[in-house]
């Protein structure tokens, strides 16, 4: 009987993975086309601004005293967190590198917006950056609140969780009493943290 399998154990091989390769090929374009069409999926413009956080963090009720801590600012003047006694502080510890840091920024940046006048700041704390890399994004995301860099990562050691992106709200006396791991809404911070601006 004549063998009519005259095929290369490469060609065998070849025809085998042929299929694979175009359900492959074919899944990231559909991904792409996702990333590009649907809302909420894809970045908007060139200056940093994210789509919004489709799935929030939900701040959690502590109590605990803020942590002693000094640092540098963009500037490298030296600030601490006592220097804002007085005043409902929310520290955001973040990286440059990190996706939901990015997709919480702009909510983060609209949240000050709207309750710098209110006794209320933002100090986001970036988590081991060069100098150059945070002030880069600082620009390009167009941030107003204070910044500080933290070399050493001495912010998530004193607040004892090293998860980025996470976030701390200090009422004016000093006293941490609202805390959270993960991006947040601008919905979330309105609903959770307003309330302590008008205490």
């Amino acid at each position: 009987m004549a063998n009519h399998n005259n095929q290369t154990p490469i060609s065998r091989r070849l025809t085998r993975v042929a299929p694979l390769i175009l359900v492959g090929s074919g899944l990231i374009i559909l991904s792409v086309l996702a990333f590009i069409f649907l809302p909420g999926t894809g970045s908007k413009g060139d200056g940093g601004e994210s789509a919004k956080v489709p799935n929030s963090s939900l701040p959690v009720d502590v109590d605990f005293s803020a942590p002693k801590l000094t640092l540098l600012d963009l500037e490298g003047k030296a600030v601490s967190l006592d220097d804002y006694r007085g005043q409902v502080v929310l520290v955001n510890n973040w990286a440059t590198w990190c996706p939901p840091c990015k997709a919480e920024m702009p909510e983060l940046q609209a949240y000050y917006d709207s309750h710098s006048q209110d006794r209320f700041t933002i100090i986001a704390i970036d988590a081991g950056d060069s100098l150059w890399e945070v002030r880069q994004f600082v620009h390009d995301f167009g941030l107003t609140f204070p910044v500080w860099t933290d070399s050493d990562m001495e912010a998530l050691s004193a607040f004892r969780n090293r998860g980025l992106p996470s976030s701390y709200v200090i009422d004016e006396f000093g006293t941490v009493r609202l805390a959270w791991t993960g991006a947040v809404s601008l919905e979330t911070l309105e609903k959770y943290v307003t309330p302590l601006l008008e205490d």
